[in-house]
């Protein structure tokens, strides 16, 4: 699964990279990256405050 990040929204608070269970998300200067450990479980998308998360295609 990819994760689309919305840069509008996103407020880089850091709870997705805290949330996730295999440590796929990284905080990297102003973006977030997603590495290829990343199982789908969508905790960070339901985790995210402002809705900056959504499930990519």
């Amino acid at each position: 699964m990819r994760v689309d990040v919305n840069p509008n929204k996103c407020l880089r608070c850091g709870l997705c990279v805290g949330s996730c269970p295999e440590n796929a998300i990284f905080l990297r200067e102003v973006e977030l990256v997603f590495n290829d450990d990343c199982i789908g479980c969508k905790t960070c998308i339901r985790l995210c405050p402002v809705g900056a998360l959504s499930e990519g295609g």
